[in-house]
């Protein structure tokens, strides 16, 4: 039974999109780092996590860095190395090769390539996971045949199909960079998201299930290649007792004290799911009924780990939207509305919701890059499903008609209903 909306008061304390949640731990092992004065990039909170996070995701090695866009940087920079060798001066390891990347994610998955000198080339997502599309990017193996490496992330913790992703890129000779910065704790198949790809990165920001307010993990079954990554992240420093570098390095090394954090965390990862679980159910269950649907899963292959709630809106139901490259417009329409509506209504009673990542074929830094859909190559092509029901361009179609909903694992059934009410009373 849900609250009416004339009885409706903005919330007292913000209803927030994912913020951290702490339970103490966190505050143990910190304190332990400053009473052993180990206030650097190394540790026992470094080391414990390290090992937490590669027996937790089915790993041999990870390498604790700053944050997820290092781990995502440093494994694609790898990648290049293993394809294309030594680069030349200056040159990042790519150096203008082609990569085939999620069309839809944050930039963080794809900006590495661009560090690196690639050239990024976006793969259409697919509607059933809101992931990359296999038939799309077996499209873009067709266009583009001499690509070797495939950037991929699980979007909002629910896993993409990357075991058939993974069987198309070994049939074209291509290495993998799976981002799991969304997904950490997410299964496929039975096995943990950050363990499919030949290179794997996950994130610890303040946002994420598991949180050190910021942070990250590269993870592999290489010990070369962990050792490689060490290496890199600490200034490429060399086995000599000064400092002599033969390579560029980074200063990507995680603090013991933000690792701490993470270590205080850690066993709290399946109680965070199930929290998060719970809060995707309810709107389920709350939304019944009306033009809408959540951001789907294989529910038959895949555990998400339910990160972020995500509402999409039935094309019919649309009322009509406008968005500028900074603004959002909308006509109010009984019976119909948009995700401007809901958010702005949200944002009204104090709840925080955002729209969906915009696809990276239609930002500004990357409309001249390459995109492929699953019916060839997508420049050009209108934003729509077209008649027959075959995609044109899916990522396009969410990013106009979805939204992320208030996800956060302390807010109370009440409050969630006092939500789905709001949400409701959009489409009187």
């Amino acid at each position: 039974m849900f609250v009416k909306k004339n009885i409706i008061k903005p919330f007292e304390n913000k209803i927030w999109l994912s913020s951290p949640t702490m339970h103490g731990d966190e505050q143990k092992w910190v304190n332990d780092a400053f009473e052993k004065n180990w206030i650097t990039t190394a540790g026992e909170n470094v080391n414990e996590v390290e090992r937490l996070v590669a027996e937790y995701t089915g790993v041999k090695y990870a390498v604790a860095l700053s944050c997820g866009t290092a781990s995502l940087h440093l494994a694609t920079k790898l990648a290049g190395e293993k394809l294309y060798g030594q680069p030349k001066p200056n040159c990042g390891t790519l150096q203008g090769h082609k990569v085939f990347c999620s069309d839809m994610t944050f930039d963080a998955t794809v900006n590495p390539v661009a560090y690196e000198d690639g050239e990024a080339v976006f793969i259409d997502t697919e509607p059933q996971t809101w992931n990359m599309c296999p038939k799309a990017l077996e499209k873009a193996f067709e266009i583009y045949p001499d690509v070797k490496l495939v950037v991929v992330a699980h979007l909002y913790g629910i896993p993409g199909k990357i075991d058939e992703i993974r069987k198309i890129c070994d049939k074209h000779g291509a290495l993998i960079v799976e981002d799991a910065a969304e997904s950490f704790g997410a299964k496929y198949k039975g096995r943990e998201t950050g363990s499919f790809g030949d290179y794997c990165a996950i994130s610890f920001n303040g946002n994420k299930i598991i949180t050190g307010s910021s942070g990250g993990m590269f993870l592999t079954n290489s010990k070369d290649d962990a050792d490689k990554i060490r290496k890199w992240s600490t200034q490429s420093r060399e086995d000599a007792p000064w400092y002599q570098h033969e390579e560029i390095g980074y200063n990507y090394r995680m603090s013991n004290i933000i690792a701490g954090v993470v270590r205080g965390q850690i066993k709290y990862i399946d109680e965070h799911i199930a929290q998060k679980k719970a809060i995707y159910e309810r709107y389920r269950e709350g939304f019944k009924g009306l033009p809408v649907t959540m951001n789907p899963f294989d529910e038959k292959n895949s555990e998400p780990n339910y990160w972020l709630s995500c509402l999409l809106i039935n094309k019919e139901a649309m009322c009509r939207q406008v968005r500028s490259e900074n603004e959002p417009m909308y006509i109010p329409e009984h019976g119909k509305s948009c995700p401007t509506e809901i958010l702005d209504t949200l944002l009204k009673y104090n709840a925080e919701g955002r729209p969906i990542w915009k696809p990276m074929h239609m930002q500004p830094i990357y409309r001249m890059n390459g995109f492929v859909t699953a019916n060839g190559n997508g420049r050009g092509q209108s934003n729509a499903y077209i008649d027959r029901g075959e995609a044109v361009d899916i990522g396009a179609d969410i990013f106009e008609r979805g939204l992320c909903l208030p996800s956060d694992n302390k807010m109370t059934a009440e409050q969630q209903d006092i939500i789905i009410e709001l949400i409701r009373s959009c489409f009187e």
